[in-house]
């Protein structure tokens, strides 16, 4: 932002009193002479093109602002002054991705000086605008090929689309501790993957039977899911951290049984000991109920890794309930359960006014083989040897 800043007061006002007398040849002469004896300020060449506006002279005003960026491409002054200068000259598509580049560098809005917010907020118009013709250029062109694809192609299709527009952000998996590559990142996966997701579902009031009785018998073992210790960085969780408003009740945490929570819960331990849950000695399966109160939100997070992937089904659901995978949001459904990548960013909303509670609990990634799996956790085992010893 320096260059933003007027260096030589004097020549500044003597060059705002010749524009406040219409003698705007003048001022140009004024800041060339200047430039002549300091050929490398940022700020008499945003003065130039400035004077050059003025006296309609585009192609002037856009070369100033190419020799100020010559000098230091991240000069926000200077790239959203050549964004106006090339809108004006040759329209907003033209602009747009000057604009975009310059927003991406600009400070926040509360640092931004009064005379740049007007600019500022002009830039995001333009680069909207455009984004939002091209998003309706794009599908205008491909709607008729699109017709013969399957929903769930076109819904991949139409966020691709507006990825391409610019208006969606590409959702990758972004795991806390281990990346596995060439897993396909694929935000809620396939049923048909998963050909045990019948049985899951089908066992839903058995399993909400047994979920109610730890509830009136083992409330206190609901513990808050979110506990860092204190002075540790809370980042999002900072409200959740150490808050009942999400707690859990596990079954299996962190590949060890809960002996006593699955004594309380028999029939869903005996069914969740038949379904392939993620074996990582030290790390899965992790099995819980996971209860959230009315009204609360659960912030976007990602995973520690993609080589399991996580299966929710929903217990008690009260009222209207969310949850955001990447680009995709859904609403839970009783009697339907999912499997999705919680690698990739997720979070969740209790709109209702009531308890919700899922089932969670992860298994193994499908695109992974036997063989694959005895060396993930052969890889786990011998990093965490590693940081003991």
């Amino acid at each position: 932002m320096a260059s933003a800043e007027i260096r030589q007061p004097d020549l500044s006002a003597g060059v705002q009193d010749a524009l406040g007398r219409g003698d705007r040849r003048g001022a140009l002469a004024l800041v060339l002479e200047a430039e002549q004896a300091a050929p490398r300020d940022i700020g008499l060449k945003l003065q130039r093109a400035m004077v050059s506006r003025a006296l309609g002279d585009l192609a002037g005003a856009l070369a100033a602002l190419e020799e100020a960026l010559s000098l230091d491409p991240y000069d926000y002054v200077a790239l959203l002054s050549k964004g106006a200068v090339v809108e004006r000259m040759d329209g907003e598509r033209a602009a747009a991705a000057i604009y975009r580049n310059a927003l991406s560098i600009g400070p926040p809005d509360d640092q931004l000086p009064p005379p740049l917010r007007a600019p500022t907020e002009r830039a995001r118009q333009v680069v909207a605008n455009t984004m939002a013709a091209l998003e309706a250029h794009l599908k205008a062109r491909t709607d008729a090929v699109k017709a013969d694809c399957s929903e769930a192609s076109r819904r991949r299709f139409d966020e691709s689309v507006g990825i391409l527009a610019g208006r969606a952000r590409a959702y990758n998996q972004e795991p806390l501790l281990l990346h596995y590559p060439r897993l396909p990142a694929i935000p809620f996966h396939d049923r048909a993957l998963f050909p045990w997701l019948p049985e899951l579902e089908a066992a839903t009031d058995t399993i909400r039977g047994e979920l109610e009785g730890a509830l009136a018998a083992a409330k206190d073992d609901f513990s808050p899911y979110i506990a860092y210790p204190k002075g540790a960085p809370v980042n999002q969780w900072g409200e959740l951290n150490h808050s009942r408003r999400w707690s859990s009740f596990f079954l299996w945490k962190d590949g060890a049984r809960q002996d006593g929570a699955c004594q309380l819960c028999l029939k869903t331990a005996a069914l969740l000991e038949s379904l392939p849950m993620a074996e990582q000695p030290g790390f899965a399966p992790t099995a819980m109920f996971s209860a959230l109160e009315a009204h609360t939100r659960i912030p976007a997070h990602t995973g520690s890794t993609n080589v399991r992937l996580l299966c929710h089904l929903p217990l008690i659901l009260p009222g209207p309930a969310r949850f955001r995978v990447g680009a995709e949001t859904r609403d839970w459904k009783m009697g339907q359960a999912w499997v999705f990548d919680d690698t990739i960013e997720h979070e969740a909303w209790n709109d209702a006014g009531e308890l919700r509670v899922i089932l969670i609990f992860d298994i193994w990634n499908p695109f992974l083989d036997a063989g694959e799996r005895e060396l993930v956790n052969a890889l786990l085992a011998a990093r965490q040897e590693f940081f003991a010893g």
